[in-house]
């Protein structure tokens, strides 16, 4: 008759079926070594988050050895364009096409856009070519040079790109306001800037037949 192998211990005494690993068998006796290691696996996970976080990287303009212009920043690739900043529109973006000055807006001229234009106007022009576009702002009173006046013949007759074209890159003293003045805020300036012009310079035959009671019978 064939017998089972028996199971001992380490002392060679057999071992009764609770023992060997029964149902009835008591529990593990390691259960002190959970707590460490699940401290050593957290530890570990531990080490790759910080890796994770603290990655090797260059700080801005620190050299690197990498490349061969010992620069860590890159340049752009030749004709990237970032997302929203194509700019087809040349008359909207620059004020010319084909090297020529606009002469119409390339936006709608709306009762908002010349209240746009007013706000940045009195915010950004005013201190210098003055509430009416005479050039008699308040940092010109205080000695600043006066800039020209938009009244004379000359700006009057200018196309309305020329101004953009101003607003956006300069003039003479005049620094460019294209960062603090978006795109379509300049065309807004812009047809402000018309407005003052026909205003300071206007007849009463640029007056609307219906408003013109009112003009006549207002006190002088």
């Amino acid at each position: 008759m064939r017998r089972h192998a028996e199971h001992f211990d380490i002392r060679g005494n057999p071992l009764s079926r609770e023992g060997r690993g029964g149902h009835d068998a008591p529990p593990s006796r390691c259960w002190h070594l959970y707590p460490i290691v699940a401290l050593a696996l957290l530890a570990l996970t531990g080490c790759d988050m910080l890796d994770m976080y603290d990655q090797p990287h260059k700080e801005p303009f620190e050299a690197s050895q990498f490349f061969a212009n010992g620069m860590s920043a890159r340049p752009l690739v030749p004709g990237t364009v970032a997302r929203g900043q194509l700019r087809e529109d040349d008359a909207f973006y620059t004020g010319s096409v084909d090297g020529k000055y606009v002469e119409e807006l390339p936006v709608p001229l709306t009762p908002e856009l010349l209240a746009r234009g007013r706000e940045r106007f009195d915010i950004y022009c005013s201190m210098c070519h003055g509430p009416t576009g005479r050039g008699d702002g308040m940092i010109v009173q205080r000695g600043f040079k006066q800039p020209p006046s938009y009244h004379t013949d000359h700006l009057r007759n200018a196309p309305v790109g020329h101004f953009y074209d101003v607003i956006t890159n300069g003039y003479r003293t005049m620094m460019p306001y294209n960062i603090q003045v978006e795109p379509r805020d300049r065309w807004a300036i812009v047809a402000y800037v018309r407005v003052l012009q026909t205003s300071q310079n206007g007849t009463l035959d640029d007056v609307p037949q219906a408003e013109r009671a009112q003009l006549e019978g207002a006190p002088q």
